[in-house]
């Protein structure tokens, strides 16, 4: 056929066939990027040791409090630092938590670990099990006030510049190649049990619904407890929330509290 057509016509049909190769390569490595190594299934009734993921800055204050209580609870808790400000690439902080997994893993010989990540932790924890293997060490994956979504507060910051806006900010704006990417699949990829939990006070995760997660146990903290107020920056020191937490740690399916964790104490 190509022999008879003439030389721009032969270059044109060249062209679009190569072009047409070019996108399906891109395609399919995308799709193998975004899928991961394969998943080996995650026994979801041995809880294992906990490694809790803050936000953005880095700031580990709040999730102490969340830290102590699982300690007197019985469990073993790691805080995972965010190298630096806590501000940079959320895919580097990623790669950070799970070499941060595999020395709990080497440590206490336990088969999986439960994470929960608060704010952009969460996003970071999304990004371990979809992109570098953590669908196979992870029993249960927790966020809290996470915008998996993007937050608008993001946005409105990349318009004034990278200097009011570091990395980790633009890949939390709605539209970032980063959240649109992680998206575009299943938003919960197999292995862990996932739990979505998030408050209808947030003032720093604009919308606050950014943080529901489709496929997960998903659910405002107002929907068990109507009348708690929290904010953004209370939330994983919260006695209720706490005990969400602690229900979405245990060894049983994850499942909607009931009212009794309303009245919960961080007293014991």
């Amino acid at each position: 056929m190509l022999p008879s057509l003439s030389p721009q016509r032969r270059r044109l049909v060249i062209g679009t066939v190569v072009l047409a190769l070019v996108v399906v390569v891109v395609i399919v490595v995308t799709v193998v990027v975004r899928r991961g190594p394969p998943v080996e299934p995650v026994a979801q009734d041995e809880p294992g040791p906990v490694l809790l993921v803050p936000g953005f800055g880095g700031s580990t204050a709040a999730l102490e409090v969340l830290a102590a209580d699982l300690e007197s609870a019985g469990r073993d808790v790691t805080i995972v630092p965010a190298r630096g400000a806590g501000t940079g690439d959320l895919e580097v902080r990623a790669a950070d938590l799970g070499r941060a997994v595999d020395a709990v893993l080497d440590e206490t010989g336990e088969p999986s670990v439960d994470i929960v990540g608060y704010s952009a932790g969460g996003v970071v924890l999304r990004l371990y099990v979809a992109d570098l293997g953590g669908g196979s060490t992870v029993r249960r994956a927790v966020t809290l006030s996470s915008p998996h979504h993007g937050t608008d507060l993001a946005a409105l910051a990349v318009s004034f510049g990278s200097e009011t806006c570091p990395e980790a900010c633009q890949q939390l704006a709605p539209d970032s190649d980063l959240l649109r990417e992680l998206n575009a699949g299943d938003e919960t990829p197999e292995g862990p049990g996932w739990v979505a939990l998030w408050t209808e006070d947030d003032k720093t995760v604009v919308p606050p619904t950014s943080g529901e997660l489709e496929g997960a146990l998903d659910y405002a903290v107002q929907s068990v407890c109507p009348d708690l107020v929290v904010g953004h920056p209370d939330v994983p020191r919260t006695p209720a929330v706490v005990a969400m937490v602690e229900s979405a740690l245990g060894a049983g399916d994850p499942v909607e509290p009931g009212p009794e964790v309303c009245a919960a104490d961080l007293s014991r």
